[in-house]
């Protein structure tokens, strides 16, 4: 029904007002309608508060009586730190319950569904599903893949080079791509960069748009080459820090690097004595992280790759030609040798920011089953 698209449509809306802020929960909004009109809203804020459903039937109060519940995931069927969404629709006796997804989460998994069928409540699933799954892949990844989603952005030149000769970089794209990127960094849990870049670039990596929400500042750098008296330390009061370093980290420095504030996550070291990227992913879904936003230069984001970690793309590409052998690329390391294994750029869509192209897409890995 086309209404039924309109409305989920509105509760999707909601639930992304909540981007970067519920981690490990979903975004999830709910909005009741009783005769054509909409009655209740709600959406989940932050983990650890009221669910979308429940805010929805406060604000509806009686109304809510014979009204028709449209909730973007499953209504859970569980006792969390909050009592199941399931029940609380049951008990103000809604007329039926349209849900975009089912939760995949082993807790959840149709229970709330077969929980409110049993209670006599038509139910119907699967409205905008696809829309759905866009905006809870952090979560069906963490849930899914006990990982966060990661998304790889890049700035660059045209001919694809990320900075000059002599490393200079700043900044190659317009003010309308850099306040996009300030976006991504208030919807993602952690935002991260490799040793190099970070010495490079001596960046914040904080969120400055007006009221946006920092995100934790994650640096891959193996034997903590990272001085001291960077910018990550003076604004560490403001965003969290973590350092992903090997055994080969300097026991020392570890120590000065714990005792200013940061969070310091030793991770399997590779063959060749870097960072185990998948281990460091793997952990940071222990550590309740849902999605990543690496902001890596040519190596990292290259070592990324050859992991098959990425899941999305966002590449802004600057109309300027850098040119040259010696300037670093978007990708530097040794690639596929063969077309057929190359990373494909699926669900792609392009976009104007200023003078700056955005280009944006899912990453599927050869023999892969396609994006998540």
């Amino acid at each position: 029904m086309n209404s039924d698209r309109r409305y989920m449509k509105l509760a999707l809306r909601l639930a992304q007002r909540a981007a970067g802020r519920t981690r490990p929960n979903p975004l999830v909004g709910c909005i009741l309608v009783r005769d054509q009109k909409i009655v209740g809203r709600g959406y989940h804020k932050q983990a650890g508060s009221l669910h979308a459903e429940p805010h929805a039937l406060v604000d509806a109060g009686t109304l809510a009586e014979g009204a028709t519940a449209y909730v973007t995931l499953e209504p859970c069927s569980h006792q969390g730190r909050t009592p199941p969404c399931a029940d609380a629709l049951i008990k103000a006796k809604v007329a039926r319950v349209v849900v975009a997804i089912e939760d995949p989460n082993p807790l959840v998994a149709g229970r709330g569904l077969h929980r409110i069928r049993q209670a006599g409540i038509d139910v119907t699933v699967g409205v905008c599903q696809e829309e759905a799954r866009r905006i809870l892949a952090p979560f069906i990844s963490w849930i899914t893949r006990k990982r966060p989603l990661v998304t790889l952005k890049t700035a660059a030149s045209i001919d694809g080079k990320i900075a000059t000769r002599t490393g200079e970089s700043q900044w190659i794209t317009g003010p309308e791509a850099r306040r996009r990127v300030h976006r991504l960094r208030d919807t993602h849990d952690v935002v991260m960069v490799g040793a190099g870049t970070a010495m490079i670039d001596n960046p914040q990596l904080t969120c400055r748009l007006p009221g946006g929400r920092h995100p934790i500042r994650l640096v891959v750098d193996s034997t903590l080459r990272i001085p001291l008296e960077m910018e990550f330390f003076r604004t560490i009061d403001e965003a969290p820090l973590w350092i992903a370093v090997t055994d080969r980290a300097d026991p020392k420095k570890r120590q000065a690097m714990k005792a200013k504030g940061a969070n310091i996550l030793e991770i399997e070291a590779t063959p060749q004595g870097r960072v185990n990227l998948t281990a460091l992913m793997a952990r940071l879904g222990a550590l309740d992280v849902t999605s990543v936003l690496s902001e890596a230069g040519g190596i990292l984001s290259q070592a990324l790759l050859d992991a098959r970690l990425p899941d999305r793309l966002e590449l802004y590409l600057a109309p300027k030609l850098i040119g040259g052998h010696e300037a670093s690329g978007i990708l530097n390391g040794a690639g596929v040798s063969r077309l057929a294994d190359a990373v494909k750029i699926t669900h792609m869509r392009t976009r104007m920011l200023g003078h700056d192209l955005l280009i944006q897409g899912d990453l599927n890995y050869p023999d892969s089953k396609g994006a998540l």
